[in-house]
């Protein structure tokens, strides 16, 4: 029975990612994800509470997932924001996801503590290693985390219309743009043989 339950709860989080993330919290329908995961909407109450309960262990296990399959390294952060964007690019819905998040759920006086705690771990492990002079202290660490984390990103949340006057351009450029922006904001001087090796794999990501 418990194993019953514990697959029923991943197929209700797996159809509530795609749900929340391409209509928003407001958006989403309860009886789609019940439809979707091939289980009703009873179920959804009896383990998540609400849809916004729903909706916080969707991000919550985003983040747990995204912290242990691509951990802060702080003695080569330019492959570490290159392997963020690896995984932007291959998973859009949890970029998707982050924005609804600020936009429908994020409140000063209501802070969403996985958020908080994975910041917290990122700025700490950054901080230590300032402290020995392993990293530049030209920007304090939680500047330092919130440029890798936005430059990591930037790409995913471009608009279209900013693509249509760029042209085209491949994902090995925009990756390499990443790394050394990162390796800029170093003080660490661009080198373009210099790009990290793609998350999950050995090699370059593809250009597309």
């Amino acid at each position: 029975m418990a194993r019953d339950a514990k697959a029923t709860q991943e197929r209700l989080l797996k159809a509530a990612a795609t749900e929340f993330s391409t209509h928003g919290i407001s958006g989403a329908r309860v009886d789609r994800i019940a439809a979707a995961a091939g289980s009703n909407k009873a179920q959804i109450y009896h383990y998540f509470d609400s849809k916004d309960g729903l909706f916080d262990e969707v991000m919550r296990t985003m983040i747990v997932d995204r912290t242990r399959d691509i951990p802060i390294d702080t003695t080569d952060l330019p492959g570490y924001g290159a392997r963020l964007f690896d995984s932007y690019e291959d998973h859009p819905e949890v970029v998707r996801l982050a924005t609804w998040h600020r936009l429908e759920h994020s409140r000063a006086d209501h802070l969403f503590e996985p958020v908080v705690a994975s910041l917290k771990e990122k700025v700490a492990a950054i901080a230590e290693a300032q402290d020995r002079g392993e990293l530049s202290r030209r920007f304090e660490a939680t500047t330092l985390l919130g440029l890798v984390l936005h430059l990591a990103s930037i790409w995913t949340v471009t608009t279209p219309e900013f693509f249509a006057v760029l042209g085209a351009s491949s994902r090995k450029m925009r990756r390499q743009v990443v790394v050394d922006s990162i390796r800029t904001i170093l003080g660490e001087d661009p080198d373009p043989k210099l790009v990290a090796p793609a998350a999950g794999g050995g090699r370059d990501a593809e250009d597309r």
